[in-house]
């Protein structure tokens, strides 16, 4: 058995270790921005990060078959934390572009995220965002087209449960909302998405964002429909060539939880709904009725 917790605390403590990427995400992050997650399983050993009097401490909990343990590979065991960026790309008239994850991919296939993904060494976080947004959809924006506020970050790890097999991946996801001045008609004219990694696009509003954040990850029960929404949504299909086609999605796909045992289902993933409910509470703060 292992304790595992991730916490922000103030208070001065010997730099172990130090992760260049995680002194930044620190310095430039409210620890009340941090999400407490956690994950049920060993990777390696404890190891703290600590920046302008806060420090993140990573104590990890669960428990660990031994032979399940022998089989991790080594370049798995080793890997350690990564760092991803994820982007909530706000339209002039408040609208979040989504994405479905083909089905193809290894890591949470066929689930409905932000454009994201890794960030390189010496990267900035704005650059990688937008560069994985470019890659992911084709949207070209530079940074002086946008407003880039940073939302907050959670913590991942692939797969969600042990039920489902031994870790993969494990990362702290950053999500940073960019405001632009263009409407999602304007940016949907400029997708172009990559089909190897893209299989769907959706622009969700705040209505439909307290739809789909009403489905709490872990908690029993069916989830009521908020009243004024249709049952259905239009999404964009990609094609294996790239193209686009209409298509409608019931919208209790959106709504649904993650599965506590045996296959994933089609859902928004469980740190998107964190953070849409930060995008929300951010919409609330500028007084936007939502």
């Amino acid at each position: 058995q292992y304790v595992q917790a991730y916490t922000i605390q103030t208070g001065q403590i010997p730099l172990q270790r130090g992760s260049p990427l995680l002194q930044f995400l620190l310095s430039h992050c409210a620890p009340d921005q941090w999400h407490a997650g956690h994950s049920d399983w060993f990777l390696g050993a404890g190891d703290a990060d600590q920046c302008d009097g806060y420090h993140v401490w990573a104590v990890h909990h669960g428990y660990r078959r031994p032979r399940e343990a022998a089989a991790i590979p080594l370049d798995v065991q080793s890997r350690g934390v990564d760092v991803g960026v994820a982007i909530l790309l706000q339209s002039a008239n408040q609208k979040v572009l989504l994405t479905r994850r083909a089905a193809s991919l290894r890591i949470f296939p066929n689930v409905w995220v932000p454009p994201g993904g890794h960030v390189e060494l010496d990267e900035r976080l704005l650059d990688a965002g937008l560069r994985e947004l470019r890659e992911e959809t084709g949207l070209k924006l530079d940074p002086g087209d946008v407003s880039a506020q940073l939302l907050g970050l959670w913590e991942s790890v692939f797969p969600p449960m042990l039920s489902r097999g031994m870790p993969q991946r494990h990362h702290v996801v950053t999500y940073m909302l960019l405001n632009t001045s263009l409407t999602h008609q304007q940016l949907q004219a400029s997708l172009h998405p990559k089909p190897a990694e893209v299989s769907g696009c959706l622009w969700v509003d705040a209505s439909l964002v307290k739809a789909i954040v009403s489905a709490v990850d872990g908690e029993e029960g069916s989830v009521t429909p908020l009243e004024g929404l249709a049952p259905t949504i239009s999404v964009s299909e990609v094609s294996p060539e790239g193209g686009l086609s209409e298509s409608i999605l019931p919208l209790s796909v959106l709504c649904n939880r993650a599965p506590n045992s045996g296959e994933d289902v089609e859902r928004v993933s469980t740190g998107t709904k964190y953070a849409l409910e930060l995008w929300l509470k951010n919409l609330e703060g500028q007084g936007t009725r939502c």
